[in-house]
């Protein structure tokens, strides 16, 4: 099994070292069709290779054009199963942790929780890749606040890690009929305001953590990103009056994620590849929106009506 997730960690980096040498290669082949397609002369620096590159164009098709990058293989056998995720906490986690954790059990289907006890984090890794697992979330705390969430994508990454904010559980609501029960259908999405690269990115990490609803279900699970903070919010709703009368019922728990970083590798690799990071101290850092775009101020809005 080691002589395995080695041969295939190398053969995953061989593919992604390629990425260079084909998109140089996909840039030659879109001048050359360019030039075609205008009927303007080939560039003079094409014309030595331009009889082998007319031959690849005319054998591609929509699918081998474009070419593949390793974000598309990290995600290549999504589709194919149900995502498998292993749940577990920082060491000697206190009792507003262990519950935070058990709720998230019930958000995501298809989650194991384990206690962390005194392994490490390379020996959970290697089993969970012996076990079949896609994916690894490590959730953290400070003083008995939950504070901290990483979502590591098995076998090869990406790792993305969460600040975590305003966290209220179930078990905080006082109220328990008002909440009423856990439902374990698979939920709909809905992803908010992910419209960057990294938005993009950010949505198809958080996306790959549920497998695919059926389409009756009535459990809606909703990432909403405003300024870089991306609001979980649960809900199950009913039509009490037929299919114009919706009304929406929060079922908890509720909490905001801030991306601060997004790794090439799992989460053992210390030596892995920083894909992005926030940096804090840059000047313009606190104008920029980093995953989604950023709603107009009100009174902008009148200047433009007007």
């Amino acid at each position: 099994m080691l002589r395995r997730n080695i041969r295939l960690r190398r053969e995953y980096l061989y593919r992604k070292s390629l990425e260079g040498k084909e998109r140089l290669l996909y840039e030659k082949k879109r001048k050359i069709k360019e030039a075609l397609e205008e009927g303007k002369p080939i560039p003079t620096e094409l014309r030595n290779e331009e009889a082998a590159l007319r031959q690849e164009i005319d054998l591609e098709d929509n699918y081998t054009s474009i070419p593949k990058t390793h974000i598309d293989d990290e995600y290549a056998n999504a589709t194919v199963r149900d995502p498998k995720i292993l749940l577990t906490t920082s060491r000697d986690p206190s009792a507003p942790l262990i519950q935070f954790v058990k709720e998230l059990k019930f958000v995501l289907p298809n989650a194991e929780r384990m206690n962390r006890g005194g392994q490490v984090i390379s020996e959970i890794i290697e089993s969970c890749r012996a076990h079949e697992f896609t994916e690894v979330i490590l959730v953290h705390e400070h003083r008995g606040i939950p504070d901290g969430l990483i979502i590591s994508h098995l076998p090869f990454g990406p790792t993305a890690y969460f600040g975590l904010l305003n966290v209220v559980t179930r078990h905080d609501i006082k109220d328990k009929k008002a909440i009423g029960a856990m439902p374990e259908a698979y939920p709909h999405l809905i992803l908010d305001n992910f419209k960057t690269k990294l938005g993009e990115r950010t949505a198809n990490i958080l996306k790959h953590l549920f497998p695919v609803p059926k389409p009756d279900t009535k459990r809606i699970v909703t990432f909403a990103n405003r300024s870089d903070y991306i609001s979980f919010r649960h809900h199950i709703y009913e039509k009490p009056g037929g299919p114009k009368s919706v009304e929406l019922k929060e079922i908890g728990p509720r909490f905001e994620l801030r991306l601060y970083q997004v790794k090439l590798g799992t989460m053992e690799q210390s030596e892995a590849q920083i894909e992005w990071v926030i940096r804090p101290y840059m000047n313009t850092t606190k104008k920029r929106s980093f995953i989604g775009n950023e709603p107009e101020p009100d009174d902008k809005r009148k200047r433009n009506k007007a």
